[in-house]
C-alpha cells in the first residue's frame, strides 16, 4: 500500500472495550491533530494529506470502530459510540486537546464532538461534511443496497461506491488501496453505521452551540452537499469559515490534498484561507 513515509502504526486500548489502530506522524510535543475519517474509509482516507502536512504537528488517524485494522464489534455504531470512542482514545494517546479533522460523514462525528466533548476541540475542520444527510434522496437510495449487504461485500459494490463521490481524478494507486481498505468492513458495519449514524444523525439544531473555530471545506462540484446547506451551516455556526474548491467533486481530501494541507495549515496557524 502507498503510504506517506513519515507515517508509523500503532494500536492501543480504550475504555470503551475497542483496540483501535492508528496512523501517527510529526512532532508529539507539537500540536495535535486528528483525523476521523468517514463511512467505511480507514486512517488511509488521510493519507494523500498526511503526505504534505508539515511535521510540526502531531498528527493522529485512527481507524474507526468497525473499520480498518481496528476491532469490528457486533454492537454499536451511533454517534455518541464514535464520539466516546475517540474521547477515549485521546486519554489513551495523552493527547488532552486537538483540532478535529472530519471528513464526510467523520466530520458529523467531530461536530457531534465539539457539542459532547467540548474540553477535547481546539477546532474544527469538517471537509465534504454533510450538516445531516436524513433528507438526501441519493444516500436514502443507495441505503438500500447498503441494508441488503452481506459478507463478503462485492468489490465492485465498492468501488462503485467510491467512484460516485470523486469528480476530479485521483491515482489509481490510490483508489486500489482504498478499495482494500473498504473491503475491510464487514457488512453489519457497513449496514449498522448507515442506521446509526446516517439514518439518524442530525446535530443542525445545535450548530450553534458550537464555540470553537471552524473551517468548512466543499468541492463545488459535489453531487451529495449541496452549496447553500454549506452556505447555511458556515452562517450558523458563530466563527466558522466556508472554503468551496472548483471542480472538486465529494471526496475533497483525495481529489485536493494540497489545497486542504494548505488550508489546514493557514487555519492552524490562526489565519483564514486566502
Amino acid at each position: 500500500m502507498h503510504q506517506p513515509k513519515s507515517v508509523e502504526f500503532a494500536t492501543t486500548y480504550l475504555s470503551t472495550g475497542l483496540k483501535l489502530h492508528y496512523a501517527e506522524q510529526g512532532d508529539r510535543m507539537g500540536e495535535a491533530i486528528i483525523f476521523l475519517h468517514g463511512y467505511v474509509d480507514s486512517w488511509f482516507a488521510f493519507s494523500r494529506v498526511l503526505a504534505l502536512l508539515s511535521p510540526e504537528y502531531h498528527a493522529l488517524a485512527p481507524d474507526q470502530r468497525g473499520h480498518g485494522n481496528s476491532d469490528k464489534p457486533e454492537c454499536c455504531y451511533t454517534a455518541d459510540n464514535f464520539a466516546a470512542d475517540i474521547d477515549a482514545f485521546m486519554e489513551a494517546v495523552g493527547v488532552e486537546e486537538a483540532t478535529l479533522v472530519g471528513d464526510s460523514s467523520g466530520g458529523m462525528i467531530a461536530q457531534r464532538m465539539a457539542l459532547s466533548h467540548l474540553h477535547r476541540v481546539s477546532r474544527l475542520v469538517l471537509i465534504g461534511s454533510p450538516t445531516t444527510l436524513l433528507n438526501k434522496e441519493a444516500v436514502i437510495e443507495k441505503g438500500q443496497e447498503i441494508l441488503a449487504l452481506n459478507d463478503p461485500v462485492p468489490p465492485e459494490f465498492v468501488s462503485e461506491f467510491h467512484l460516485s463521490v470523486i469528480h476530479h481524478p485521483v491515482p489509481e494507486e490510490f483508489l486500489s488501496a482504498a478499495l482494500e481498505e473498504s473491503l475491510k468492513v464487514p457488512a453489519h458495519v457497513w449496514r449498522d453505521y448507515y442506521e446509526g449514524v446516517v439514518l439518524t444523525l442530525d446535530d443542525t439544531p445545535r450548530l450553534a452551540e458550537i464555540s470553537v473555530p471552524t473551517l468548512i471545506l466543499w468541492g463545488e462540484r459535489d453531487g451529495i452537499l449541496p452549496r447553500e446547506e454549506q452556505e447555511w451551516r458556515a452562517a450558523a455556526i458563530p466563527n466558522a469559515t466556508l472554503r468551496v474548491y472548483p471542480e472538486t467533486g465529494h471526496a475533497v481530501a483525495w481529489e485536493r490534498p494540497e489545497w486542504v494541507m494548505r488550508d489546514l495549515e493557514a487555519f492552524m496557524r490562526g489565519g483564514h484561507p486566502a
